[in-house]
C-alpha cells in the first residue's frame, strides 16, 4: 500500500510513495511516458480500497528490515485555532526522522551489494525504462497467473537462473533438500526461493499465501470490470431499432464511463444486479426472461456461500422471486415448472406432491407439467408402485381428453377457429405422447401383454370408430362389446377394424331376424289370438328353476364353508401341506447361481410372452373364458395374467381429431416394436427427447447408418468393446420374426386410414422383408417382399411413390435391371395423372437419381451410372417428357434443365416464407443440388442449398422435419467432398448444424467420423463437453462413450462421462446410461465394488426397469449373496413387476438334471418334497384367490396338477427304473444342506 508522511515537507511531497522503488523517480513525470507494460486493467487496483475488514490479513513489514523508500507512520493530525511557530521539539523530530531514512538507505545498499546484485527487482530498471514512473506500483492480479507461482514476482524477459540435477551423483543429503524442496512448493509455499524474493516477502509469500488468497476471495475486495454500454429499457418485441442512436456531446462523458472500467466488489456487484433485477421486474412484468434470470441469480449467489443456512436463505429468496412471478403470469408454464422445481429442493415428498397436484388440478390441459410430474412420480422409489402409476397415468389422459373434447366442441361452433387454432393438435400430440409413455411403462415394467393390448385398444378406438355420432359413454360401451367378441384386434391375423366388423356383425344381425321373420311366415296362416307375454313367461320358468336350484346349491356350499373362518381354513391347509406360517420365513434358495439361472429364465419368457391371450371359441360356438373349469386349454390356464380384459384398458382410451396426432401415433406404434420407418418428428420435438431418455436398448431402426448402430453390432470399433456387448442388444429381438408379423398387419390395416402413405408402405415392406427372411435365410439375392408390393400395386396402380419404394428395395437386393424398369413404368405413366397425384413426381425422381449414384463409383460424367443421373435429373428441370436413357445428354438440355430448377426453385422461396415447408420441394432442392455437383461441380450444387435454407425464417428451422432433412443432406454432401474443401468451413457448417439439431443423431456421427480424419481427438471432446453443457442428451452421452470406447486408454474419460451425465436430473432416470454404467464396472472395469454401488444407484433412481433388476442379478451373481438376491427379489413383488418365472421352477429343473447323479431312493424323496412345496405354494395361491373369484382355486389347482403330471410323475418313474447306486458320500456332497420333510 501506499501511504505519504505529511510531516516530511514539501520536497518530500513532491515524490512519489512507492512500496516497492521498482523505478527512478523523475522530476517532471509525464503520463505520456509511461510505460504500457502495465496497462492491463488487471493492474490498476488501488490497494488502498481494500476494506478495514481483510485488513489485518495484510502481512505486518519486519522492524529489522523495513521496505525501501517507505516512509514513516503519519503522526495524527492536530487543530489549533491560533497559527504559532514551530517549536525547538518539532524541528529536533524531524531531523531525527531524516536521520533514519539515511540509515534505512546504507543497509539497504549494503545488503544488496552482499547479495551480489541477483535480486531481480534491481534489474527491472533496465527492461522497464528509467524515465518510466507509474500511477501505482502495486498491483493484485484477480484472474491469477502461474508464472508468479513460478518466479514469485511480475515475469516480462527476465529469465530465471536454474541449476540442473543430477540424481546419479547425488547423497541422501541432495535427496532430502530435493524432497523438502517439493514438499513447500506443493504447498505453494515460496519461502525458500531466495534469488527472485527479497527479505520482506520471504515471510508473506506474495501471489502465494494464505494472507492474499484471503484477500482475494473477501467478498468487499474491488476488481477491475469492463462494464459494458447501457441500453435503453424497451419492452421485448415493442421495436427492433435499425441503427445504433448517436450520442450527443452532452452524454458523450457518460458514454465513456459506460464504456470503460469500473472497480466493483462481490458484494457491490449483488447490490448492482439486484437494483437493476428489481426495476426491470416492476416496469416489465410479463416478461418471462427477466424473471428466471432474477432466479438464476439467486442461485449464483447460493453458490458462493459456505454456509448451509445461508444457502436455504437464498433459496428462500428464489421461490419468494418465482411465487410474485406465477402470481403476475398465472398462465406461463415455465415460471411454474421452475417454482415446482425450486419446491422440490426444501419441501418433503409429501408436500412436494400436494403441490404439484394443485398445480394439476389449475392447468390441467398443460401436457409439459404432466410430463413432469409423471416423470417425478415414476423416479421416487419410497412411493413407487405400478398401480399407483397406473392410476396418476389414467388421471393425466383423462383430464387432456377432456381438454381436447372441450377445443372440440369449440371447434364445432366456430368452424373457423378450427381450421386456424394449432392449440388441438398439440394438446392430442401431448396426450399421444403420454399413452406411448405409459405402453412403454408398461412393458419396461414386464407387463408386455398389457402394453401391447393398449395399442390395440386406442388404435382400434382412435382410428377404426364408427362414423356414428355416440356420446363418450356409448361409445365405450359399443367398444366394449367388440373388445368382449371372438373379433380380431389390430395385428392379429384377420383383422378388419372395430368399424368394419360392427357393420358385418349388424349385417349377420339382420340376416338372422330376416331368416327368423321367414320361418315364422312359412308356418301357416292365423291360429287365433295368444298372448305373447304369456308364451314369454312360460319361456322363462325353466330358465328360472334352473338358476334357482344353481342358487341353492352355491349357497348351500357358501354356508357350509361360512361356518369355518377363512384365516383357520388357510392355516389347516397350509399345516397339512407342511407349512407353517407361524414360523419365521426363509430362504429356500442358497446359491447365487440359482438365481442367475431365474434371471436367465426371465429374460426368454419376456422375449417370448409379449401379445395377450385371447378368448377362444369351443366347439359349440359359444365362448370360453380361461377362467372356467371345462375343457381347459393347459397353456391358457398357466398364463392367467396374460388375458387382457376391457376393464384393464377403458381408462387409458380418448379419441383423435387430428391428422397429425393420429399419424404419430401409428409412427410411434411402430417404432415401439422395432419396425424400420423414417423418421416421423423433428429431433428437437418433445417426442424425439422423450423416446430417447426412455430407453432400455439400443435399437437398430434409431440409429441406422450411425457409428452407434455399428458398435451395436460389433463392426464399428477397433478394439473388443462395444455397446453391443455392453447391452446383449442382439438377444432382445429374438422375437422379431413375430413382431414383424404382427407390424406388418398392424401396418396394412392402418394404410385404409392413411391411403398412399409412403412412409407406412415402407414399413410394411421391410417388416414383411424380416419376416420373409427369418422363415427361409437361404434367399439372400431374392427381394423376399417382392410378393407384398406386387399386392400393394395391384390395388392402387396410380400409387408413384410405392412404385418407388418397391424399386428401391429391388436394387437393395441387386436387381438393378428390375428397379429401372419400374422406375421408368412409374414415370411414363405419371404424365396422365391429376394433379393431386403429380405433386409428389419430385420425389421419385430424387429416390431414381440417388439410386443411380449409389451404384457409381465415382461422380464423374464419364461414369455410366452418372450419366443416367444427369439424364433424370434434366427431366426433372426442364419440365420434358421422360424417357428412358438411351444417350448422353446434350449441352441444350442441360442448360434448359438449369434454367428450370433455378425457376422452379424461384417459385417456391415464397411459399417457404410462410412456413409451407413440404417434402415435395425438398426433394426439388436436392435433385437441384445433385445436377449441380454433377454438371458444374461441388460448389455450385452446395451454394443451391445454402441460398434455399437460407430463405426459410431462423426460428423455423430448428422446427422442421424437412428442413432439418435438407441440412443433413447438405453435411453429407460436405462429408463426401472434404477433401476438396477447407476444414474451416466443413467444421464451422457441422458446428452450426449441431447448434440447430443438438439431439440429431447423423449430425452427430457426421462430426465424429470427420473429426477423426481430420483433427485430433481433444478437440472431438472438447466439443462432447461444450454440448453436454449446453444441450445435454442420452444420444450425445452415447456417442462421446462410443468414441472413448473406441479408443485405447480412456477408462479416466469413460467415467467422467456417465458421471456428468447421471449428474444431470432428467438424464438421472435414463436406463439405458445406468445398463451402460453397471454393463462397463462389471465386464469391462471388473470392479465388483464400484458395479454393485452403480447398482443400488440405478435402481433407486429408474425402480420401474425390469430390465435394469435383471441386470443385477445375471452381472452381480457372484459379487452379491444369496440372501441378497433372494431380498432383490422381494421388493420386485413389492413394487409389482411382473415376473413369470417361480424360483421353485428353477429348483425343480436343478433336481431334474441332477437325477442322473443322485440314488433313485434320495431323488424320489427330494422331487417329492420340493414339488410338495410348489403344490403348497399354488395352493397357498388359490385360497388368496378364492377371496375374489370362487373359481381361483379349481383354476390354480388345474395348474399344479399339470405341472405335476409333466414333471414329476415322469421324473419318478425314471427314478423307480434307475439302478444305478452310489456312495453315501457322493450324495452328500450333492446335497449339502438336504431338505426334511415337514
Amino acid at each position: 500500500m501506499e501511504a505519504s508522511a505529511e510531516a516530511t515537507g514539501e520536497e518530500e511531497d513532491a515524490k512519489p510513495k512507492s512500496l516497492f522503488p521498482l523505478f527512478p523517480v523523475s522530476s517532471k513525470p509525464s503520463s505520456s511516458e509511461a510505460a504500457q507494460w502495465l496497462s492491463n486493467p488487471s493492474f490498476t487496483l488501488d490497494p488502498s480500497s481494500i476494506p478495514t475488514g481483510a485488513a489485518h490479513i495484510l502481512p505486518d513489514s519486519d522492524d529489522d528490515e523495513p521496505a525501501a523508500n517507505a516512509p514513516p507512520a503519519a503522526a495524527p493530525t492536530s487543530y489549533d485555532l491560533v497559527d504559532t511557530s514551530p517549536s525547538p521539539s518539532s524541528e529536533d523530530e524531524e531531523k531525527r526522522l531524516k536521520r533514519e531514512e539515511k540509515k534505512r538507505r546504507r543497509k539497504k545498499r549494503r545488503r544488496e551489494k552482499e547479495d551480489g546484485g541477483t535480486s531481480r527487482k534491481s534489474r527491472v530498471r533496465a527492461w522497464a525504462g528509467s524515465e518510466t514512473m507509474l500511477a501505482k506500483d502495486y498491483h493484485f492480479d484477480s484472474h491469477g497467473d502461474r508464472d508468479n507461482l513460478v518466479y514469485g514476482s511480475l515475469y516480462k524477459m527476465d529469465i530465471p537462473r536454474y541449476n540442473l540435477y543430477y540424481y546419479s551423483g547425488s547423497s541422501r543429503a541432495k535427496l532430502g533438500l530435493l524432497y523438502r524442496w517439493k514438499a513447500s512448493y506443493s504447498s505453494m509455499d515460496l519461502d525458500g526461493d531466495f534469488d527472485v524474493l527479497d527479505s520482506k516477502f520471504r515471510a508473506g509469500g506474495r501471489y502465494c499465501s494464505v494472507k492474499y488468497a484471503a484477500i482475494e476471495r473477501h467478498k468487499s475486495f474491488k476488481r477491475v470490470r469492463i462494464v459494458r454500454k447501457k441500453e435503453p429499457l424497451v419492452s421485448p418485441g415493442e421495436f427492433i431499432p435499425l441503427s445504433e442512436p448517436q450520442t450527443s456531446p452532452e452524454n458523450a462523458s457518460h458514454s465513456s464511463v459506460a464504456k470503460g472500467e469500473v472497480e466493483e466488489s462481490w458484494d457491490d456487484e449483488v447490490l448492482r444486479r439486484t437494483r437493476e433485477f428489481n426495476k426491470m421486474s416492476r416496469e416489465f412484468p410479463h416478461d418471462e426472461k427477466i424473471w428466471l434470470d432474477f432466479a438464476e441469480f439467486q442461485d449464483k449467489i447460493a453458490s458462493t456461500q459456505p454456509q448451509k443456512a445461508a444457502r436455504l436463505q437464498m433459496l428462500e429468496k428464489k421461490i419468494s422471486i418465482l411465487e410474485k412471478a406465477v402470481e403476475l403470469n398465472p398462465e406461463n408454464e415455465e415460471l411454474l415448472l421452475c417454482l415446482l422445481k425450486s419446491y422440490q429442493a426444501r419441501d418433503s415428498t409429501d408436500v412436494l406432491m400436494d403441490r404439484w397436484e394443485k398445480a394439476l388440478m389449475q392447468h390441467y390441459d398443460s401436457c409439459r407439467l404432466w410430463k413432469e410430474f409423471l416423470l417425478l412420480r415414476q423416479g421416487e422409489f419410497s412411493r413407487f408402485k405400478v398401480s399407483d402409476m397406473r392410476r396418476t397415468y389414467a388421471n393425466a389422459i383423462q383430464a387432456l381428453s377432456s381438454a381436447c373434447n372441450k377445443l372440440c366442441r369449440q371447434g364445432n361452433l366456430n368452424p373457423s377457429l378450427q381450421l386456424s387454432d394449432p392449440s388441438l393438435a398439440q394438446v392430442e400430440l401431448g396426450l399421444v405422447d403420454i399413452f406411448i409413455s405409459l405402453c412403454r411403462f408398461e412393458w419396461q415394467t414386464g407387463h408386455h401383454e398389457l402394453a401391447t393390448g393398449l395399442f390395440q385398444a386406442e388404435i382400434e378406438f382412435s382410428l377404426f370408430c364408427p362414423s356414428l355420432f355416440l356420446s363418450s359413454q356409448s361409445k365405450l360401451r359399443l367398444f366394449e362389446h367388440f373388445w368382449s367378441s371372438n373379433g380380431a384386434r389390430i395385428g392379429e391375423h384377420g383383422a378388419v377394424g372395430w368399424s368394419t366388423w360392427l357393420e358385418k356383425e349388424e349385417k349377420n344381425r339382420q340376416t338372422i331376424v330376416m331368416e327368423e321373420s321367414t320361418e315364422e311366415a312359412d308356418s301357416g296362416g292365423w291360429t287365433g289370438w295368444h298372448d305373447p307375454s304369456a308364451k314369454i313367461e312360460t319361456s322363462k320358468e325353466p330358465e328360472k328353476s334352473i338358476d334357482q336350484s344353481v342358487g341353492e346349491k352355491e349357497a348351500e356350499e357358501n354356508h357350509e364353508t361360512d361356518n369355518i373362518p377363512l384365516k383357520d381354513d388357510i392355516d389347516t391347509l397350509l399345516k397339512n401341506l407342511g407349512i407353517n406360517v407361524n414360523t419365521e420365513p426363509r430362504s429356500d434358495v442358497r446359491d447365487a447361481e440359482t438365481w442367475n439361472k431365474w434371471s436367465t429364465e426371465e429374460l426368454s419368457r419376456d422375449c417370448e410372452q409379449w401379445m395377450p391371450v385371447r378368448e377362444h371359441s369351443g366347439d359349440d360356438g359359444k365362448s370360453r373364458s380361461p377362467h372356467s373349469g371345462d375343457n381347459l386349454d393347459q397353456e391358457e390356464n398357466e398364463q392367467l395374467s396374460r388375458v387382457i380384459l376391457f376393464e384393464d384398458v377403458n381408462e387409458y382410451l380418448f379419441s383423435l381429431s387430428s391428422k397429425e396426432a393420429r399419424f404419430s401415433l401409428v409412427s410411434q406404434f411402430i417404432n415401439f416394436y422395432g419396425g424400420k420407418i423414417s423418421r416421423w418428428t423433428c429431433t428437437n420435438s418433445p417426442s424425439w427427447i422423450e423416446k430417447l431418455l426412455s430407453l432400455e436398448t439400443l435399437p437398430d431402426s434409431a440409429f441406422e447408418g450411425t457409428q452407434l448402430s455399428e458398435m451395436l453390432n460389433g463392426n464399428g470399433c477397433s478394439s473388443h468393446i462395444n455397446l453391443g456387448v455392453l447391452l446383449d442388444g442382439k438377444n432382445d429381438w429374438s422375437r422379431k420374426s413375430n413382431m414383424m408379423a404382427f407390424l406388418r398387419n398392424a401396418i396394412l390395416l392402418c394404410l385404409n386410414v392413411f391411403p398412399r402413405n409412403y412412409i407406412l408402405e415402407e414399413s410394411a415392406l421391410a417388416a414383411e422383408e424380416i419376416f420373409m427372411k427369418k422363415l427361409d435365410s437361404s434367399t439372400s439375392s431374392m427381394n423376399t417382399s417382392r410378393g407384398l408390393a406386387k399386392s400393394l400395386l395391384k390395388n392402387d396402380r396410380q400409387d408413384l411413390l410405392l412404385c418407388g419404394i418397391y424399386a428401391r428395395s429391388e436394387a437393395a437386393f441387386g436387381n438393378m435391371d428390375l428397379a429401372r424398369k419400374i422406375f421408368d413404368m412409374a414415370l411414363a405413366a405419371s404424365v396422365g395423372l391429376p394433379l393431386d397425384s403429380q405433386e409428389n413426381i419430385p420425389i421419385l425422381y430424387f429416390w431414381y437419381a440417388e439410386m443411380e449414384l449409389a451404384k457409381s463409383i465415382s461422380w464423374s460424367s464419364s461414369d455410366p451410372c452418372a450419366q443416367r443421373a444427369i439424364h433424370i435429373l434434366s427431366c426433372l428441370g426442364g419440365n420434358m417428357r421422360y424417357d428412358p436413357f438411351k444417350s448422353q445428354t446434350s449441352g441444350l438440355q442441360l442448360l434448359r434443365a438449369r434454367q428450370g430448377f433455378k425457376e422452379q426453385i424461384k417459385c417456391l422461396r415464397s411459399t417457404w416464407a410462410r412456413g409451407d415447408v413440404k417434402e415435395h420441394s425438398i426433394a426439388l432442392i436436392c435433385s437441384a443440388c445433385l445436377f449441380e455437383i454433377l454438371t458444374a461441380g461441388c460448389s455450385a450444387g452446395l451454394q443451391v442449398i445454402e441460398e434455399a435454407f437460407s430463405s426459410s425464417l431462423p426460428e423455423r428451422r430448428s422446427r422442421s422435419l424437412q428442413l432439418e432433412f435438407l441440412w443433413v443432406y447438405y453435411i453429407g454432401i460436405l462429408q463426401k467432398y472434404h477433401k476438396q474443401l477447407k476444414f474451416s468451413r466443413l467444421w464451422e457448417n457441422i458446428q452450426h448444424g449441431l447448434q440447430l439439431y443438438p439431439y440429431n443423431p447423423e449430425m452427430l456421427n457426421t462430426m465424429v467420423e470427420i473429426s477423426s480424419l481430420l483433427t485430433v481427438p481433444n478437440k472431438v471432446r472438447l466439443v462432447f463437453d461444450e454440448y453436454s453443457q449446453r444441450k445435454p442428451s442420452v444420444i450425445l452421452y452415447l456417442f462421446a462413450l462410443s468414441y472413448e470406447l473406441s479408443k485405447a486408454g480412456s477408462q479416466h474419460r469413460i467415467h467422467v462421462i456417465l458421471e456428468r451425465a447421471l449428474a444431470n436430473d432428467k438424464l438421472q432416470k435414463s436406463v439405458l446410461l445406468w445398463r451402460c454404467y453397471l454393463a462397463y464396472e462389471a465386464d469391462i472395469a471388473h470392479d465388483p465394488d464400484a458395479a454393485r454401488r452403480i447398482f443400488f444407484r440405478a435402481i433407486h433412481s429408474c425402480p420401474w426397469s425390469k430390465r435394469l433388476w435383471l441386470d443385477g442379478f445375471q452381472k452381480l451373481s457372484s459379487i452379491l449373496t444369496a440372501k441378497e438376491l433372494s431380498d432383490l427379489h422381494e421388493v420386485m413383488q413389492d413394487k409389482e413387476l411382473n415376473l413369470r418365472t417361480d424360483i421353485y421352477e428353477i429348483l425343480l429343473q436343478d433336481e431334474i438334471e441332477m437325477r442322473n447323479w443322485v440314488s433313485p431312493q434320495r431323488r424320489l424323496k427330494h422331487i417329492y418334497i420340493i414339488h410338495s412345496c410348489t403344490m403348497g405354494h399354488f395352493l397357498f395361491l388359490g385360497l388368496w384367490w378364492l377371496k375374489f373369484d370362487n373359481t381361483g382355486i379349481q383354476t390354480l389347482m388345474v395348474q399344479a396338477r399339470s405341472l405335476w403330471n409333466k414333471i414329476v410323475i415322469p421324473s419318478s418313474a425314471k427314478a423307480a427304473n434307475h439302478s444305478e447306486q452310489l456312495e453315501d458320500g457322493t450324495e452328500t456332497r450333492f446335497f449339502k444342506t438336504p431338505p426334511v420333510h415337514p
